[in-house]
């Protein structure tokens, strides 16, 4: 699938850094932690990251489910606002955990770190996300060296600034339906970081409102944005990630790209009532 302002695509995605990087998907008859590989792609970008799709063992109703895993050689930058790991940190991997709509923990946190303690990976060093969004259909869009990769799952659509007292599907957490992890490959400064979330967030937005989706997106949805740890060759971080600045425009477009082709996608599988 192309867009004029970037290239999207979804699973089997292609995944790269700044040489050749391998991609491995599971079958659903894998066990837990297993991996079979699938064709090498590479994109321009010197944040180099490796893409797995595994099993985890228990979705929060004692059911198998898949997990998204994206490691990085070396630590990197990331904003976050995942449930495990979020903030401003230093990580090398993230992971987006597919669960049941009708999510029945109530230890999200404690969750993604028995998740990703599973896999093997250090659970202090990295961010951890859920969706009850089908994570196998994860859409991937391209510009210029950035990359979103997105879960879209939009079951509870809500506006941001809904009226006081609205009703909500359930008071406790619930798990996020549209998931972004964006790589960038310039070390941001903090305040280009939050500027990248905005940006991400009003991509999202834009996306959700062009397709007619009565909300701005859902009310738990999450985002991970990470870029390199250092400058090369001493240079200054870029300063700015605002849509019209030359990265933050790179980002604005590749997010578009991956939300709009996700909830094409949900529309398509999903005809009856969104709520």
């Amino acid at each position: 699938m192309r867009r004029a302002a970037g290239t999207g695509e979804c699973l089997p995605a292609r995944f790269g850094g700044t040489a050749v990087v391998s991609v491995e998907l599971a079958g659903s008859a894998e066990p837990a932690g297993s991996a079979v590989p699938s064709p090498l792609a590479a994109v321009p970008s010197p944040l180099a990251v490796e893409f797995d799709q595994r099993e985890h063992r228990d979705d929060g109703a004692g059911r198998r489910r898949p997990v998204l895993v994206w490691r990085f050689p070396a630590p990197v930058r990331m904003i976050s606002s995942a449930v495990l790991g979020g903030g401003l940190t230093h990580g090398s991997w993230v992971v987006n955990a597919e669960v049941a709509l009708d999510y029945r923990r109530d230890d999200p946190a404690r969750h993604l770190s028995e998740v990703a303690a599973e896999l093997g990976l250090p659970v202090e060093t990295g961010a951890g996300l859920m969706t009850a969004a089908e994570v196998r259909r994860m859409c991937s869009a391209d510009d210029g060296g950035v990359r979103c990769d997105a879960t879209v799952g939009l079951s509870y659509p809500t506006w941001a600034a809904a009226p006081e007292g609205l009703a909500l599907p359930a008071a406790r957490w619930r798990p996020g339906t549209v998931n972004l992890v964006c790589l960038l490959p310039v070390h941001l400064s903090d305040a280009a970081l939050v500027n990248a979330v905005i940006t991400a967030t009003e991509a999202k937005s834009q996306a959700l409102l062009e397709a007619g989706m009565p909300g701005t997106g859902t009310a738990s949805d999450a985002i991970v944005v990470c870029c390199p740890n250092s400058p090369p060759d001493g240079q200054p971080p870029a300063e700015y990630c605002g849509p019209r600045s030359e990265w933050g425009a790179r980002l604005a477009r590749a997010v578009h790209t991956a939300v709009a082709e996700g909830t094409a996608g949900y529309a398509a599988r999903w005809t009856g009532p969104l709520a």
